[in-house]
């Protein structure tokens, strides 16, 4: 009798301490298979460096890879608490498409009921982006900038065939610019959105790991 084979693991990278405790205080109940939460550090660079030694780890060899956390919106219209789903995430080294859009915006709508879910583009920033470089991201076509996500996602792929995605949470909008993340209202919600998205995240896993017809 052959044994079943062990759930790929599923890799959840953000960068910051709040963004950790957040995702933490969210609980792992539901989960199909190993979940890390990996704090991966602020910027680009942490970022690789973080995803690289995780994924060198051979009980991750296999791990699908989602990268969150907090975003700067680009558009318009959009608010703190807004959830963006990334189609795709880029940075100065290419575009790395995501997978499992549909199905992510699905489960976000279902576990975050009254939150306006936003699909596109995600933009990778060297830098917090503030006033007119929001604009010139906005010029490019992408909806959200954060730092980290496109150097997460980018790793991910380079080091093996894996699904990866990224959802963001707007902390900040054009018409909402914060100084301090969790000291204003915008950071306060965001917090509290990123705290609830884990199913949805265990949702988009759990399809991954069904056999395909």
């Amino acid at each position: 009798m052959s044994q079943k084979p062990e759930p790929a693991p599923l890799l959840i990278a953000c960068a910051l301490g709040i963004e950790h405790i957040a995702l933490r205080s969210g609980g792992q109940s539901g989960a199909d298979g190993p979940v890390t939460l990996l704090r991966t550090g602020m910027g680009p660079r942490a970022a690789e460096r973080s995803v690289t030694r995780a994924l060198g780890d051979p009980a991750h060899t296999r791990a699908a890879v989602l990268a969150t956390g907090f975003c700067a919106g680009l558009a318009p219209g959009m608010h703190p608490g807004d959830l963006v789903v990334a189609e795709e995430a880029r940075d100065p080294r290419g575009t790395t498409p995501c997978v499992g859009t549909d199905l992510l915006v699905k489960e976000l709508m279902r576990t975050v009921p009254g939150r306006t879910v936003h699909t596109g583009p995600l933009i990778g920033s060297d830098r917090i982006v503030r006033g007119h470089r929001r604009a010139h991201l906005l010029a490019t076509g992408a909806i959200a900038a954060d730092m980290e996500s496109a150097a997460t996602l980018h790793t991910a792929v380079r080091t093996g065939d894996r699904p990866v995605a990224a959802v963001r949470v707007v902390v900040d909008a054009p018409e909402h610019e914060l100084v301090r993340i969790g000291t204003l209202r915008g950071g306060i919600s965001a917090f509290r959105v990123l705290r609830a998205v884990l199913p949805a995240f265990f949702e988009w896993h759990r399809s991954l790991l069904l056999p395909r017809r």
